[in-house]
């Protein structure tokens, strides 16, 4: 028994479906980046602010991660703490870490077209040396030895 898949939702609009239909539109653009065709003009392309603000921190990101990765100096770990210098708040191990984790998630991003992989883990990576630059994990944990029942709020 085969299934069909249900179609993809509407990637490509004419631009008169801006004024007929203009909430079918928008709700596509806010889940993904969707053609909008024209005839008297180059076909435009219209996408949420948050895409297009990941897209933008994506080729950032591409810049520097391209500068460490080309240089011929040090370790990729050192060349990429040259470029986020907040990654010197990182232990030597994690640094190498991070390095690694970074190029991939770019990778996957760049294989994928999903910009929010690389910029996801190169939030994650930065917030984690930022806590721990503010000396966050460094106390030890202290458990409680039994459970405590609290109200639901």
């Amino acid at each position: 028994m085969s299934i069909a898949a249900s179609p993809a939702p509407d990637r490509t609009f004419q631009s008169s479906d801006l004024s007929r239909r203009p909430l079918s539109v928008f709700a596509a653009a806010e889940d993904h980046p969707v053609d909008v065709t024209r005839r008297d003009g180059e076909d435009l392309v219209l996408m949420s602010k948050s895409e297009a603000d990941s897209r933008q921190r994506l080729l950032q990101f591409a810049g520097q991660l391209i500068a460490a990765a080309t240089g011929d100096r040090g370790s990729l770990a050192e060349r990429m703490s040259d470029k986020f210098p907040w990654m010197l708040a990182l232990s030597n191990e994690d640094r190498e870490l991070c390095a690694t984790e970074l190029l991939e998630a770019a990778r996957a991003s760049f294989a994928t077209g999903q910009a929010h992989l690389a910029v996801a883990e190169l939030t994650a990576w930065e917030e984690t040396a930022i806590a721990i630059a503010a000396g966050l994990g460094t106390s030890p944990v202290e458990w409680l030895a039994a459970d405590v029942l609290v109200e639901r709020p």
